[in-house]
């Protein structure tokens, strides 16, 4: 409460000084605004007060040592200060014009407010920037004075490419914007900053190009992220799952990226990009089914390869789901449906396994998703040695036990292996999760029950939406004009027209009337 009773209570139309959202607004007392600064941070090891006299004036500028530019405020704010105060000029001035001088003439930075509430000022200070206080003036100077460590533009790590651009998006917000202007050189480019996180007030970019993008989509993703209430957004992750459309599907409904060239091209389909400042991911929305199996690298080829790249992902998303699956239900169930001579191979070589075709699938699937996670959360020179070795020597040893046969070791081998090829990571972990519910289906009703868990898979795939775009489209509903970068990938001059499914306002690329589709 001491800390609060210095602040003037200003009523205001339709706000009363027992509010609890009036603005506490600053006092003219210079030490009672540097000491309230100080209760309200606890007065930190890291805040920086510099005291100064401009005349017969007392200033103070402040700012938290590590995440503001030291010779920033040197050069650009003591400095010129200084030479003004050694010539005597000002020190007839009255405060209020001379906090306005001071703003406008002699601080030479580019970006300066002029607030008078603490909580401007201190999420100004909290963020990196710096203040200057002026005795007998309730109003200070914010300066943008940010600087900390950031890491340097790196390639991906997490979508390699063999042919493509080799930088990433980083942890810092204005590095990532700049890295998608750099791609789009286009004015209708647009960022529409929101805050996110009642006590990190992180700061959150949506990026659209006006005149491609379907503006119902723009406003209920505006309206979206207006409703998030936390505390924090660590990642964004926490937003992803803020927005999404149904949080209990298994299926990513936004898509995510670390490459700028990928966020460019959803850009310039009639997508919207959000950046979140602190982490290098961004998102990608609307998305489709269809999106999860694409990569940049299917355009950076020729049509031939790209498609043929394309056709090896969904085969892989087949074997992912339903190979363990079709194995369980064949041996199962259906041994009639198995030729007669690898009928009798793998009668051969199940002899003397206790278990059944189901759980020999789940132990050796889950002992395939441990070494997978172990692979994955070991140092890099340690990781891969413990997925290889681990592998080998549990799977020769169950089966040299007997425990388990040698083809189950090849059908969750290949399985495991084809599930690596899908380019979107969190796609791989949701089927890598439904082909459990597919042997489980296998294992009680064999091909039956794969074909009834099959259905209602699509039933929910159907029902799925994407910020309002079905999440099966262009399947179904059905967009024939999409399918020619579906599947198959055609040639590069002929993909003349953004997806019908965004129904863009600018359909085809060039056509400066922005017709709606």
């Amino acid at each position: 409460m001491a800390a609060r009773s210095i602040f003037k209570r200003k009523s205001k139309k339709g706000i009363s000084a027992n509010d609890e959202n009036f603005s506490r607004y600053l006092d003219a007392n210079i030490d009672d605004n540097l000491e309230s600064i100080k209760e309200m941070l606890d007065s930190p090891n890291d805040l920086v007060m510099r005291r100064f006299h401009l005349g017969e004036h007392k200033c103070a500028i402040v700012y938290i040592d590590g995440l503001s530019d030291k010779a920033t405020i040197e050069e650009n704010v003591l400095k010129n200060l200084e030479i003004i105060e050694r010539n005597k000029k000002l020190t007839s001035t009255d405060k209020p014009n001379l906090l306005a001088i001071i703003h406008e003439e002699l601080i030479s930075l580019t970006s300066i407010q002029n607030v008078n509430t603490m909580d401007e000022l201190m999420l100004s200070l909290l963020s990196g920037g710096s203040v200057f206080v002026l005795d007998g003036v309730d109003r200070v100077l914010l300066l943008d004075t940010k600087m900390w460590e950031n890491r340097s533009i790196e390639e991906p790590v997490s979508e390699s490419l063999i042919r493509g651009p080799r930088e990433g998006f980083v942890e810092n917000l204005r590095t990532n914007m700049v890295l998608l202007r750099r791609q789009i050189r286009d004015p209708n480019l647009h960022f529409k900053t929101h805050e996110i996180g009642r006590r990190s007030k992180k700061k959150l970019v949506v990026a659209y190009i006006s005149g491609i993008i379907h503006p119902d989509i723009l406003k209920e993703v505006n309206r979206r992220l207006e409703a998030i209430d936390t505390d924090d957004a660590l990642e964004s992750g926490f937003i992803e799952q803020w927005i999404e459309d149904s949080f209990l599907s298994p299926f990513p409904q936004v898509d995510n990226t670390e490459r700028p060239d990928k966020a460019a091209a959803g850009l310039t389909q009639g997508k919207f990009v959000i950046i979140l400042d602190g982490t290098p991911f961004v998102l990608i929305a609307p998305t489709t089914i269809g999106n999860t199996f694409q990569s940049p690298e299917d355009y950076y080829e020729r049509w031939l390869i790209g498609t043929l790249l394309r056709c090896l992902r969904y085969l892989a998303a087949f074997i992912t789901m339903f190979l363990p699956a079709l194995y369980i239900a064949l041996v199962s169930f259906h041994q009639g449906m198995i030729p007669s001579q690898l009928a009798f191979s793998i009668a051969a070589t199940r002899q003397g396994v206790p278990f059944p075709a189901f759980v020999e699938a789940v132990l050796m699937g889950f002992t395939m998703e441990l070494l997978r996670e172990a692979g994955a959360r070991l140092p890099k020179t340690i990781g891969q040695t413990i997925g290889i070795v681990g592998g080998l020597v549990i799977g020769e040893a169950a089966v040299s036990a007997g425990v388990v046969s040698p083809i189950m070791v090849i059908v969750v081998a290949l399985t495991a292996v084809a599930s690596f090829t899908l380019p979107l990571y969190s796609v791989a972990i949701s089927f890598r999760l439904i082909r459990f519910a597919f042997m489980l289906a296998a294992a009680f009703l064999g091909l039956y029950g794969i074909v009834l868990a099959y259905i209602m898979i699509n039933i929910h795939i159907v029902n799925l939406k994407s910020f309002g775009v079905p999440y099966s489209a262009p399947f179904a509903p059905t967009f024939f004009r999409d399918w020619d970068d579906l599947i198959l990938r055609v040639p590069i001059p002929m993909l003349t027209k953004r997806p019908e499914y965004l129904q863009p306002t600018d359909s085809k690329a060039g056509d400066k009337e922005g017709k709606k589709v």
